[in-house]
């Protein structure tokens, strides 16, 4: 028997287990552990959206930042 992990958008989600729920000796196991919450989702997008050029640093500025602030 074969493993196979796949990620699917989550409109296709139920469609797509309930094809394999079907299929004799497949189990499904669902990995929720590293899953973003959609409110989470949404927040992000909706300040990407909002953000402008300005609003951005360079990492290494601010990891240099973090690190004269708190003295790493």
């Amino acid at each position: 028997m074969r493993q196979l992990t796949v990620t699917i958008p989550d409109d296709f989600y139920e469609t797509f287990v309930s094809f394999f729920k079907h299929i004799p000796d497949v189990s499904i196991d669902e990995n929720t552990a590293n899953e973003v919450p959609l409110w989470q989702q949404e927040m992000v997008l909706e300040r990407m959206k909002n953000a402008k050029p300005e609003d951005y640093i360079d990492a290494d500025v601010a990891l240099e930042n973090l690190k004269n602030k708190y003295g790493f």
